[in-house]
């Protein structure tokens, strides 16, 4: 299993002076719904790990976050997908905004997206159709039974994702996102443009999501 899991220094220390996830600080006052605080003028030096959010990511989808606060219900934990990195690493960040921890996994884009399967999102689309990955802030909504068995579906929050509903771009698991892809291609399968993860990593991105959350989706 391709899983990184990053943890915050001590629970303690994130609830009395804050968190600082990428260098954006967050304090927090509570489970359900932390508020969320202006990245300081002199802010700390950021984390460079790998294997945490970039920051300039990281600060797009906390404005995100705060700018569509009125339709995120739940906003203790969020999805982040940095399609600026290759297939072929852990680019799906499940952050969890109260403890400080961020668990990376596999995720693919759509072949729209990377018609020459390179490996690399190369556009974003939100046409019928383009079976393309697109941009931007998604509200996780109800789970279903489909053609790629158990699903949740998203909702487009901004203009350059607001046919997601319409195009059916949902989570799911594909065989083509284990990470077996990885040792024979170097990189995943694509997509029709939905979220698809390995499939033995579902249940584990669905019970950190659940509904209305905040899934943010860009190349930064």
């Amino acid at each position: 299993m391709n899983t990184i899991v990053e943890k915050a220094p001590s629970r303690r220390a994130f609830l009395t002076s804050g968190l600082t996830v990428a260098g954006v600080a967050v304090a927090s006052t509570a489970f359900a719904k932390p508020a969320l605080a202006a990245v300081p003028a002199q802010a700390r030096a950021p984390l460079t790990s790998p294997r945490m959010v970039r920051p300039a990511l990281f600060r797009e989808a906390m404005a995100s976050l705060q700018s569509h606060s009125s339709r995120i219900v739940n906003r203790d934990r969020m999805a982040i997908a940095d399609f600026a990195a290759s297939s072929g690493v852990p680019r799906f960040h499940l952050v969890d905004l109260i403890s400080g921890k961020t668990t990376t996994l596999l995720v693919a884009h759509g072949s729209g997206s990377d018609p020459a399967h390179t490996g690399y999102l190369q556009r974003f689309s939100n046409q019928n159709g383009s079976n393309a990955s697109s941009s931007g802030a998604y509200l996780t909504s109800n789970y279903y039974v489909g053609k790629h068995g158990r699903s949740q579906r998203l909702i487009g929050l901004d203009p350059t994702n607001n046919n997601a509903l319409a195009r059916a771009i949902v989570i799911h698991g594909a065989w083509y996102s284990n990470a077996s892809m990885l040792s024979k291609h170097g990189k995943l399968g694509r997509s029709q443009g939905c979220f698809a993860v390995g499939e033995s990593e579902l249940a584990q991105v669905f019970g950190h999501l659940g509904n209305d959350r905040l899934l943010y989706a860009a190349k930064v």
